[in-house]
């Protein structure tokens, strides 16, 4: 009867070790990994009023929103008060009607608005 005691608690001594020893080793791996990703970083995206937004705006926008439908884009300061509306509407591809922005125009703007819209 000991016998089969001293079996029972040598198995279970054993399978406890192999389990331990096993996560231990998942762990660091995914450790590993988390610690690989953490220095992988988006590239800041870069975008100016002036060099990208305004020319979007003026190409694809003011045939409305030129002070008689909401919103006024024709100044910096329309452009950014409603900045995001603006983000809201190309992103979903609401706006413009009759027309459409690529994807990289549509970047652009969704760039700026999440830089704070500045006046660059």
């Amino acid at each position: 009867m000991r016998n089969k005691i001293s079996m029972g608690i040598g198995m279970l001594c054993t399978g406890l070790f192999i389990i331990f020893f096993t996560s231990c080793e998942t762990n660091v791996e995914e450790d590993t990994i988390i610690e690989d990703m953490v220095g992988m970083e988006e590239e800041p995206c870069i975008a100016s009023y002036t060099d990208d937004i305004q020319a979007i705006i003026a190409n694809n926008c003011l045939s409305c929103h030129s002070g008689t439908q909401f919103p006024d884009l024709r100044t910096y300061q329309g452009v950014s008060t409603n900045a995001g509306i603006v983000k809201t509407q190309v992103v979903n591809r609401t706006m413009p009607i009759g027309g459409a922005l690529t994807n990289e125009e549509i970047e652009l703007i969704r760039c700026w608005v999440d830089n704070g819209a500045p006046n660059n």
